[in-house]
């Protein structure tokens, strides 16, 4: 795996479907990511067509956003033209993505790696030409059957799933200012540290068995005999 560089980001992408019959489903993680960010930052998305895409311009940070609108198996067409255009290279370019294999409420910021399957990847690395861009995944969980899974990402999440995403993406804009100054390792290290788990509850004690009574003794108890009568 190439060493994480130690710079900004230039390029920020959630990545996802367009339509609004998609909008809500967990394969969109990654553009609430970025509609959140954008409203951060003050910045507006509009419609890029030689990008492919929606695009805001975030000056005061220095960067762009995208929001590829090629559906998700095509997400590198978007950011290769945008990347190409600007000069921007794969190492400043950060993809954010809905995981399967993180379950909802946690995030892992990652640089570089395998791609997991995920197709809207796949394409990314196919149009960068290399798999070393950092990438901020999104957990959304595993429908435990991997026959179900297109059915699962295609679908909204349940109300308490969706709860724990969205406290997921908090956390993600509460390490922003470290991303900008391009500490994007230390902020890997607060975001991908596991919840502690809740330690088992200690098994009640047994109560004490109670002492058995003492036996009298045999002496004391013994029924004196008669004397026979003179």
């Amino acid at each position: 795996m190439s060493t994480a560089p130690a710079r900004p980001p230039r390029l920020i992408v959630g990545l996802g479907n367009p339509g609004a019959e998609y909008s809500e489903t967990r394969h969109n993680a990654g553009f609430w990511f970025c509609e959140r960010l954008a409203g951060t930052l003050g910045a507006r998305f509009a419609f890029e067509s030689r990008f492919h895409g929606l695009v805001a311009n975030a000056r005061d940070a220095g960067m762009w956003l995208l929001m590829p609108q090629t559906f998700m198996n095509r997400s590198g067409q978007a950011i290769g033209a945008l990347a190409r255009f600007y000069r921007i290279e794969p190492a400043e370019i950060l993809v954010v993505h809905d995981e399967l294999d993180i379950p909802p409420g946690q995030l892992r910021l990652k640089f570089g790696g395998g791609l997991g399957g995920h197709n809207g990847l796949k394409d990314t690395s196919a149009h960068l030409g290399t798999n070393d861009y950092w990438r901020l995944r999104i957990g959304i969980g595993h429908p435990g059957d991997r026959n179900e899974v297109v059915n699962f990402v295609l679908k909204p999440a349940r109300r308490d799933e969706q709860q724990l995403i969205d406290e997921a993406i908090d956390k993600a804009l509460a390490i922003w200012p470290q991303l900008v100054r391009g500490e994007l390792n230390a902020a890997a290290t607060r975001l991908n540290a596991r919840p502690a788990q809740p330690k088992p509850p200690k098994p009640p004690k047994s109560p004490k068995a109670p002492k058995p009574a003492a036996t009298p003794d045999a002496a004391a108890t013994e029924t004196p005999k008669e004397e026979p009568q003179p």
